[in-house]
């Protein structure tokens, strides 16, 4: 397909009408009558309800309605609950507590919706909820991981005293424990991971319709998952068919995992829209976004990393504390902890490892997944330990990995957790990457540093993560009579590039130009079923979906081409777009076939008419990119200021489409990664109040934080799936989270500084160097 073919560098096709502001997105939209909502929140992070006095706000201009808890509507609506079935310590089922849509009796989060307003304008929706008397008595709060798990803590609930919800172990846990104690070295540490939330380019929002004649709703949302929120509105909000839903999500600014749940906002808007007949529109403003989009990370980890007298690793063994928020309502806050522990093998053979992990309740905003999902935390556990291992056994940590590293001969490799690797070849990964980042000139360049005052400091991070699996994915392909096609597709594009990296897959595969493929997606009225785009899944997933029905359409149309060729069908071959008599030049392209296929008198008895054909992938088993990161870093002495020097990094991410949409994403999650590393943490002081509400507050990484990143690939595609793929949306964060922490306590080791935790501020940095020089 010569320039548009797959692995060829095909720009973005999105780019440019999202550019000149063509975009559609959910607060572009507007209905008419439509009404807006507003939600009245929590202003305490634990506080009982004695009363709601809503008489006020309903008798002001344009109100429309006013929903508290406590309305029959509301209490009428079902509630999300985890469907993974888990155990608290003492083998009793997990402590699950759904989130309502409105708190009713109790708040147990700042932020928390307290009552809904729907009026004419946003203004008069506002100035309604601010006349809304609501009698609180406030409670303690228990905000931290290190609050809610003291003796005699107070309890989020009364029913979970001790607010671990539940346990999860993986592991053999008498084999790790022998490992250890029986081990030359051992090497322990406490990890701080830091809570971050999205920040997304475009807020949370909905407009919610409701057909009173055919009593069904339609919901335009910002969603990376249209299906699944059809599915939960349906089964567990409303019961209803799923029919009577429809669910929209064109362009999505950002999602990065925060966008996968359905949020009480979006019930409402639903709900409001039955009760006054009028569509509801409700957008979140940035302050909201703070306080009540999903949070993520906000772990402590306790890990051992234990090794013989040659340096081989022989026993890990980790314990973590996983803060869920205030409520375990749904899978979501349980997923990235749990789901991911495998990462904890990484590259290396450990032959017994166990890992426990207590997901905890606290007075904080939920939290859930985002980019890595769990990956890049478990990623950063294991290659800390191996840095403090490599400088506690004084081992250069380029050859502590190479000496413990997986060969790409031992292939498939099953760990001692979870995860079975079924391709791939780690020590070029890191032998490339050393080079490629100049290892070797490291030493000149920390001691040319030092000379300027500054100290220099490198960390390696050699990782392996896993993309989502075991979810279906829907395709159909749709051929029109003129011989132009619509691809539909159940996953979700909300910056992905899905519409270039599809259409050179199906351009491929059916030898036609690009111009005549249509990509469609986000609308569960047009796509029949489908799951939605995280984890890593998507080209995975719904290439291979695709393919499935492709090659229906392939098979269909070398019996119709055999009809009009007058040949066998066995004679039949189908290259380039063609259809040929084998042996022959006589031949027939497959956009006349299509026209063809839609004319009864021109097909062959028994044919049914038309062109067109699903495919439906069961999700088939994760896949397991994986790279090697360095990171280079500068340190001022004076003020702890963290200068990003250098950044390399070689991923297998397996087959690649579209190498520069590949490296776009790994740019960007990089960036999300370095920004964990060093600027972005969500605080909350002692009483539950968000500390970092806002950007003067809570630092976002802009671009003179970066340098220019040095990328290679080492493409060893996977058999799992026909594209060779293995997912690329998350090895950036994966790779960055902990090589940059390694750089960063690497320079700090060098003057006997203690370690730094996330992020790494220069207030931490400057107090740690003064520490050291007294």
């Amino acid at each position: 397909m010569g320039e548009y073919g797959v692995g060829q560098s095909v720009p973005r096709e999105e780019d440019p009408y999202l550019l000149r502001g063509a975009g559609r997105y959910v607060d572009d939209m507007g209905e008419a009558r439509m009404l807006r909502g507003y939600v009245l929140r929590s202003p305490h992070a634990h506080a009982r309800i004695r009363s709601v006095d809503v008489a006020a706000a309903k008798a002001m201009p344009g109100v429309a309605l006013v929903l508290t808890g406590n309305d029959p509507a509301v209490t009428a609506l079902g509630t999300q609950k985890p469907n993974q079935p888990r155990k608290r310590r003492g083998g009793e089922a997990a402590f699950a507590c759904s989130q309502l849509a409105l708190a009713r009796d109790t708040v147990r989060h700042v932020g928390e919706p307290v009552a809904f307003v729907a009026a004419e304008t946003l203004n008069q929706a506002k100035d309604a909820a601010e006349a809304i008397a609501i009698d609180y008595e406030t409670l303690p709060a228990v905000p931290t991981l290190e609050e809610a798990t003291k003796p005699g803590a107070q309890a989020v609930w009364d029913k979970c005293p001790d607010n671990v919800a539940f346990v999860h172990e993986a592991g053999n846990k008498p084999a790790a424990d022998a490992a250890i104690a029986q081990a030359r070295h051992v090497i322990r540490h406490r990890m701080r991971i830091n809570r971050l939330t999205t920040n997304a380019m475009e807020p949370r929002g909905a407009i919610a319709e409701w057909d009173a004649r055919d009593g069904r709703l339609t919901l335009r949302v910002t969603a990376q998952g249209p299906h699944q929120f059809r599915r939960f509105l349906a089964t567990d909000v409303f019961k209803i068919p799923e029919t009577r839903i429809r669910v929209i999500a064109e362009n999505v600014g950002g999602g990065f995992g925060m966008k996968g749940g359905l949020y009480p906002e979006y019930i409402l808007c639903c709900l409001a829209a039955r009760l006054t007949g009028a569509p509801v529109k409700w957008i979140g403003e940035r302050s909201e976004s703070l306080l009540v989009d999903e949070h993520c990370r906000d772990n402590i980890t306790e890990a051992e990393l234990a090794l013989d007298a040659d340096g081989k690793f022989v026993g890990f063994r980790a314990r973590t504390w996983a803060n869920l928020g205030a409520y375990y309502h749904a899978d979501r806050s349980a997923g990235p902890p749990t789901n991911n522990i495998g990462v904890l093998s990484g590259t290396y053979v450990i032959p017994a490892q166990h890992v426990e992990v207590n997901g905890t309740l606290t007075h904080t905003m939920l939290t859930g997944p985002y980019r890595g999902a769990g990956r890049p935390e478990a990623a950063y556990v294991l290659e800390t330990l191996v840095d403090l291992a490599a400088r506690e056994l004084k081992v250069d940590p380029a050859e502590l990995r190479r000496r413990n590293m997986i060969p790409a001969a031992a292939m498939p490799h099953k760990t001692a957790l979870v995860y079975t690797y079924d391709c791939g070849d780690f020590g070029k990964n890191l032998e490339d990457c050393l080079v490629l980042a100049d290892y070797a000139g490291f030493v000149k360049r920390r001691a040319e540093s030092e000379r300027h005052g500054l100290l220099r400091g490198l960390g390696i991070a050699s990782t392996v993560e896993a993309s989502n699996a075991g979810l279906i994915e829907h395709a159909e392909i749709r051929f029109d009579p003129t011989g132009t096609l619509t691809v539909f597709v159940g996953t979700h594009d909300h910056g992905q590039g899905h519409q270039t990296t599809f259409r050179q897959i199906i351009a491929e595969k059916f030898g036609v130009d690009p111009s005549r493929i249509a990509f469609r997606f986000g609308d569960t009225d047009q796509i029949m079923i489908g799951t939605g785009t995280f984890g890593s899944r998507s080209t995975a997933c719904a290439g291979t979906a695709m393919l499935m029905a492709a090659d229906k359409i392939i098979a269909k149309g070398t019996k119709l081409a055999a009809h009009m060729l007058e040949a066998g069908e066995h004679d039949i071959e189908f290259k380039n777009g063609r259809f040929a008599v084998a042996g022959t030049d006589k031949s027939v392209d497959l956009a006349a076939v299509a026209r063809d296929a839609f004319v009864p008198a021109k097909l062959p008895k028994g044919m049914e008419p038309g062109l067109y054909e699903t495919g439906t992938f069961d999700g088939g088993q994760r896949t397991y990119p994986n790279g090697c990161h360095i990171s280079e870093v500068e340190i001022d002495q004076a003020t702890g200021e963290v200068t990003l020097a250098r950044y390399t990094a070689v991923d297998d991410v397996g087959h690649m489409v579209n190498p520069l949409l590949v490296e776009g994403q790994l740019h960007g999650g990089v960036a999300m990664g370095v920004g964990q590393a060093l600027l972005e943490n969500m605080v909350y002081d002692g009483s539950g109040q968000v500390v970092s509400g806002s950007f003067m507050d809570y630092a976002m990484p802009r671009a003179h934080d970066f340098c220019d990143f040095r990328l290679g690939e080492n493409e060893v595609p996977t058999k799992l799936n026909p594209l060779g793929v293995k997912g690329a949306g998350e090895s950036g964060t994966v790779g960055a989270l902990a090589s940059l922490m390694n750089a960063v306590n690497d320079a700090m080791a060098h003057i006997g500084a203690e370690y730094v935790q996330m992020p790494a501020t220069p207030e931490k940095i400057w107090k740690a160097i003064q520490k050291a020089k007294s």
